[in-house]
């Protein structure tokens, strides 16, 4: 849901103007960047209807509830199978049919795709999984956000590990950051 919301919103928003209020937008521009500077160039999820499928299509795929407020063309993002570790929680294991698709290279897809961000939108509690893809994004040389209330970005231990290799790290819990 999150990131569907994330992805609907990039479409939505793209043009807007950084100099005024925006309905719904925190901030247009942040940190220097606009909107309009974020583009999705890699994608992971478990479950057998959204893998495969283009980033387009796939933030609108059930279980995905979040109300659709943008259109969003196909962007050529196709969505690869990631590991499932912790990340199916006991509230959609009967709701989630998990793809049999393999597993992707999560690392070098991200280097691949020249990933320099990645962001974390698992569902609440993924602990492993979220520690599995911050250790890629260290792998990859990729900044982490952590969107999820798991303990990475205020752990001594993984800020030290980002910071030796000059990348930013943010979260926990996104919205408390911004």
């Amino acid at each position: 849901n999150c990131a569907s919301s994330l992805v609907q919103g990039l479409s939505y928003y793209r043009h807007a103007n950084g100099n005024e209020p925006i309905p719904g937008l925190m901030h247009a521009d942040l940190g220097g960047y606009h909107v309009d500077d974020v583009e999705v160039v890699c994608a992971f999820d478990v479950a057998e209807n959204k893998v495969g499928r283009d980033v387009a299509e796939a933030i609108y795929t059930a279980p995905n509830n979040t109300f659709r407020f943008a259109d969003v063309a196909p962007i050529g993002v196709r969505v690869d199978r990631g590991p499932t570790l912790d990340g199916i929680g006991k509230y959609l294991r009967d709701e989630i049919e998990e793809s049999d698709e393999p597993v992707a290279d999560v690392t070098a897809r991200l280097k691949e795709s020249a990933t320099e961000v990645l962001i974390c939108y698992l569902p609440v509690g993924s602990e492993a999984a979220a520690h599995f893809y911050a250790e890629c994004a260290l792998d990859a040389g990729c900044a982490f956000v952590n969107c999820i209330p798991v303990f990475i970005a205020s752990r001594p231990e993984w800020r030290q590990l980002f910071e030796e290799r000059g990348l930013p790290l943010l979260g926990d819990d996104i919205k408390s950051q911004v």
